[in-house]
């Protein structure tokens, strides 16, 4: 039984739970799907062709002889060959850490190609990032060990937006800075305007927007849309921002909700993670994956044609983190 006749070649999403490893998820989804399909009806067992003695009553009395039939193999019993499936060939997209929960893409089969085709195409990804203001920890979440505490009643929504954009300006600079493109022509700026300007070569993580969703102090809660992120970044973000507010801060959470065009919407959960479920969802996304690469291969055109013929002065070295702690962010 091959896994296209079950229509379990593609690219689908599940949601990931707080402390739990990404690994785990993603082998708790293969020993799902491979109970499913070891649940399927078994083939018949091949018929084998066997020559058996046989005493047959002759004019002499009995003799030996050896008669045609027909035997089920021996081999293909379920208790000599095991399951029919084994392992499944199941890949992961961009990790999450045990902390952190959310969409997580996931590509069974042949969808392990798509799943390297949609890393190359840099799709950004949207979190939902909460904080607390008042303490510090070793790790800037809140489950850290404790090392700092300060006052916070001095902070106001408008302090937390005017640092959010310097923030979301220092990063567009550097994407536009690894981007290596020439925005005085046409082109570039349509990217620009389109949102699809995308870096050439690795690069640090980079903030392509960020916004306040909720500001209760303590409590406050941001959007951030990035690109090449880590979940431990993102808790340092709400670390220096806590800083740069003339206090601290501590990320209480991580939250994944859109991983490229994968959706909260679009992420099974547990109690989904079943052949049925995954086949629906793998289904359900083809179209858009395969209209998302393909975007992306028009676009990388694009972004060749616009290249700056000489690096930019400013350009940012290899390891050089856009945001600098501390030193860019500055009221």
């Amino acid at each position: 039984m091959r896994l296209a006749r079950v229509g379990l070649h593609g690219v689908f999403a599940v949601y990931k739970p707080p402390g739990v490893a990404w690994m785990a998820v993603r082998n708790s989804v293969e020993t799902h799907l491979l109970r499913d399909l070891n649940s399927f009806k078994r083939p018949a067992p091949r018929r084998l062709v066997r020559f058996l003695p046989s005493m047959v009553e002759g004019k002499d009395g009995k003799e030996l002889t050896m008669t045609v039939t027909q035997l089920p193999a021996m081999a293909d019993h379920p208790l000599v060959s095991g399951p029919i499936f084994r392992h499944l060939k199941i890949g992961v997209g961009h990790h999450l850490d045990p902390m952190s929960s959310g969409v997580f893409v996931l590509g069974v089969g042949n969808g392990n190609k798509l799943l390297q085709a949609l890393h190359d195409a840099q799709l950004t990804r949207t979190y939902t990032v909460s904080g607390l203001f008042g303490k510090a920890t070793d790790d800037f979440s809140d489950t850290g060990k404790l090392i700092e505490k300060a006052t916070f009643d001095h902070i106001t929504r408008e302090q937390l937006e005017r640092i959010l954009s310097v923030i979301q300006g220092s990063h567009h600079k550097a994407l536009l800075q690894y981007a290596n493109i020439d925005l005085k022509t046409q082109e570039a700026y349509e990217l620009a305007v389109k949102g699809l300007i995308r870096p050439m070569e690795k690069s640090p993580p980079l903030i392509t927007a960020v916004r306040s969703l909720q500001f209760a102090p303590p409590e406050f809660q941001l959007e951030i849309h990035c690109l090449h992120e880590t979940q431990q970044y993102l808790r340092k973000i709400v670390h220096e921002i806590g800083l740069e507010l003339k206090s601290v801060a501590v990320c209480t959470q991580v939250r994944r909700v859109r991983d490229g065009i994968f959706t909260l919407e679009d992420a099974l959960l547990r109690t989904q993670w079943n052949l049925h479920n995954i086949r629906n969802a793998i289904l359900k996304s083809k179209h858009r994956v395969e209209t998302e690469i393909q975007k992306s291969l028009a676009y990388e055109g694009e972004e060749e044609t616009t290249a700056s013929p000489v690096a930019s002065d400013t350009q940012l070295s290899e390891g050089e983190d856009a945001l600098p702690p501390s030193s860019v962010i500055k009221l």
